[in-house]
C-alpha cells in the first residue's frame, strides 16, 4: 500500500481539490508540502499531534515538509473556531514560542539539508507594505466569498473585527510566497481551515495562470484534534515541564471506548494490518487497546524510556502495588502549620482539585481516598512524619499523585 492510500485507510483525508494529482505528488515523492503551527503558547499540544504524526508519514515516504510558524499572523489572530478576538502577544514571546516548537518536532521530523525546513511567516508578512500588499492581492479575493467561509460566518454575530478580516488574505499570501521561493506544491491542514487554503490555491492560480501546480488537502477531525488538547485540568501539552510523560500517559489511557481504535489508526505508526484486527475487539480488550495507543503515543512524544515508567506506573496505581513510578509531589516545611497539613490542602497542592471548596465536595461525596482507603473527613490532617515514606492520595477514578515530605 503507497502513502497516499494508507493516509484513506488511516481516515486521514477529507477533502482534495484534485485527488488524482496529490496522490501522484505524495505516492512518488515529488511533494513539497507545508503545514502551519500557531505559535499562540511556548509548547506543542496534542491537537497538533495529527499533524506532526503526518509530517514524519510523508517524509518517511520521500516528502519534503515545511513546518510553517506563524510568527506574522500571530500578530493578528484567526477567527477560526474562535468566538471572540485573540490576544495581542508581543514579538518576543511569539519568538521564543517558535523556538519551542522546533525544538519538540525535531522528534517527529529531520530537519537539514534536502530534508524537512522550518520556517516563519513572520519574515515576510512583517516587511509587507500594506498598499503594495493590498494592490497586488486585493483583487484576487471576493468578499461576498469570505462572508460565505465558515471561519467568518461563525463570528458575524458577535462581531468580526477588520483586523481579523485581513487573516485569510494573509495566509493564502503565506502559500503564494512558499510556492515562489520554496517549490512548495501543496498545502494540508483541518477542515476548519478549508477556506484559508482554498484562499492561497486560487491566489497562485490567479496570478501565476491556471496551471500552476499548487493544490490542497484537509485532515480529517484535524479541528477535533484541536479539542483532544483540552481537559478539566487544561491542555495537555507535548512539553514535558507543563504535562508529564505518566499524565500525557494517563490521558490517552482514558479516551473514550468509541474513540480507541479510530486514535490508534491516525495516530500510531503501528501496522494497518494490526489495527483491523483489533476492530473485532470489545469489552475488556479495548482496555488493551487503550493501554497500547497511550504506549505508542507516550513513546513517540517522550521516548521508550518514559513510556515504560509510564505504563509501570499506571499498572502500580491499579493494583495497588509498588508505587515507585508514580507521579510525585513534595511538599516543603513551608506548605505545613505546627506541623500538619490538612488533606484539601494535600489535594489542592498536589493538582488533584482546583480550589479547597471542590477538594472538600470531593471528600464529602466519597470520591478520595488515601493509600487505597476512602477518606470521608475533611477534616484529616497529616503530620510530616505521616507523609515521610509518601502516600497515594487519589481523586476519582483516574487522578492520583503520591505525596511525601521533604
Amino acid at each position: 500500500m503507497q502513502i497516499y492510500e494508507e493516509l484513506v485507510a488511516r481516515g486521514l483525508i477529507a477533502q482534495t481539490t484534485d485527488e488524482e494529482q496529490i496522490r501522484d505528488l505524495v505516492n512518488n515523492g515529488k511533494a513539497t508540502f507545508y503545514i502551519g503551527f500557531d505559535p499562540t503558547a511556548d509548547s506543542l499540544h496534542v491537537g497538533h499531534f495529527m499533524a506532526l504524526c503526518l509530517m514524519k508519514r510523508l517524509q518517511m515516504a520521500g516528502n519534503r515538509p515545511i513546518a510553517l510558524i506563524g510568527g506574522g499572523t500571530a500578530m493578528i489572530g484567526d477567527p477560526s473556531g474562535r468566538t471572540d478576538m485573540r490576544s495581542m502577544m508581543t514579538k518576543e514571546t511569539i519568538d521564543h514560542n517558535c523556538a519551542c516548537f522546533k525544538k519538540q518536532m525535531e522528534r517527529f521530523i529531520e530537519f537539514g539539508e534536502g530534508k524537512a525546513r522550518m520556517v516563519n511567516n513572520a519574515d515576510w508578512l512583517l516587511n509587507l507594505n500594506y498598499i503594495d500588499f493590498i494592490r497586488d492581492i486585493g483583487g484576487c479575493f471576493s468578499v461576498n466569498n469570505m462572508l460565505r467561509a465558515e471561519c467568518f460566518k461563525q463570528r458575524m454575530e458577535k462581531g468580526l473585527s477588520f483586523l481579523e478580516f485581513n487573516y485569510m488574505p494573509m495566509q493564502s499570501y503565506d502559500f503564494y510566497y512558499l510556492y515562489q521561493h520554496y517549490d512548495c506544491n501543496l498545502q494540508f491542514g483541518g477542515n476548519d481551515q478549508w477556506s484559508n487554503m482554498l484562499g492561497g490555491t486560487e491566489l497562485i492560480r490567479r496570478k501565476l495562470g491556471k496551471d500552476a501546480h499548487a493544490m490542497t488537502i484537509t485532515l480529517l477531525l484535524n479541528s477535533e484534534g484541536k479539542k483532544m488538547g483540552k481537559t478539566a485540568k487544561g491542555a495537555v501539552w507535548l512539553d514535558p515541564n507543563k504535562t508529564s510523560p505518566f499524565d500525557f500517559y494517563q490521558y490517552w489511557r482514558n479516551v473514550e471506548d468509541a474513540d480507541v481504535l479510530k486514535c490508534i489508526r491516525m495516530l500510531t505508526f503501528l501496522p494497518l494490518e494490526q489495527i483491523d484486527e483489533m476492530d473485532a475487539w470489545e469489552g475488556s480488550q479495548l482496555n488493551k487497546a487503550k493501554e497500547i495507543l497511550a504506549y505508542e503515543l507516550t513513546k513517540l512524544v517522550h521516548g521508550e524510556e518514559e513510556a515504560e515508567k509510564a505504563q509501570a506506573a499506571a499498572k502500580s496505581l491499579f493494583s495497588q502495588g509498588d508505587s515507585a513510578n508514580m507521579p510525585t509531589y513534595t511538599l516543603t516545611d513551608a506548605d505545613f502549620t505546627e506541623g500538619k497539613i490538612d488533606i484539601l490542602a494535600v489535594l489542592v497542592k498536589a493538582g488533584l482539585n482546583p480550589s479547597r471548596s471542590e477538594a472538600r465536595r470531593a471528600v464529602d461525596q466519597g470520591g478520595v481516598s488515601v493509600d487505597g482507603e476512602k477518606c470521608t473527613d475533611n477534616r484529616a490532617v497529616f503530620t510530616k512524619e505521616d507523609l515521610k515514606n509518601g502516600k497515594v492520595f487519589r481523586r476519582g477514578k483516574k487522578a492520583f499523585m503520591k505525596v511525601i515530605a521533604e
